[in-house]
């Protein structure tokens, strides 16, 4: 039964689930868009967005928080310098996901995710 649960479990266990769920959140603000499977990309639009409204609270407290999640350094602070302009007149939806063709290899439903 999985009855309220709200956490996608994406067929892993929880340590490679987040781990995962960072590595694509950090590769999503470095490139500002990134290809993976559907299901994934609306996992981490929780992570990339908490991320965005993080930086642009600005915050030492929020700083550190974004530090301990994104694993590089001088990608948070880009961050916190060029969220609070981009998104400051934004009350969320930072991320818009674009359905694609299927995988070739198994028929999985494929996404863009980028940020907006």
């Amino acid at each position: 039964m999985r009855h309220r649960c709200k956490v996608p479990l994406l067929g892993k266990p929880a340590d490679q689930r987040k781990a995962l769920l960072r590595a694509l959140t950090t590769e999503l603000i470095r490139n500002g868009k990134i290809t993976t499977t559907k299901t994934r990309a609306k996992a981490v639009r929780n992570e990339a967005e908490r991320m965005i409204t993080l930086a642009k609270e600005g915050t030492l407290s929020a700083r550190r928080r974004a530090m301990g999640y994104i694993y590089d350094k001088q990608l948070v602070h880009a961050l916190f310098e060029q969220v609070p302009d981009r998104y400051s007149e934004r009350n969320g939806g930072y991320t818009r996901i674009l359905r694609t063709v299927p995988r070739r290899g198994d028929n999985a439903e494929m996404a863009i995710i980028e940020l907006v």
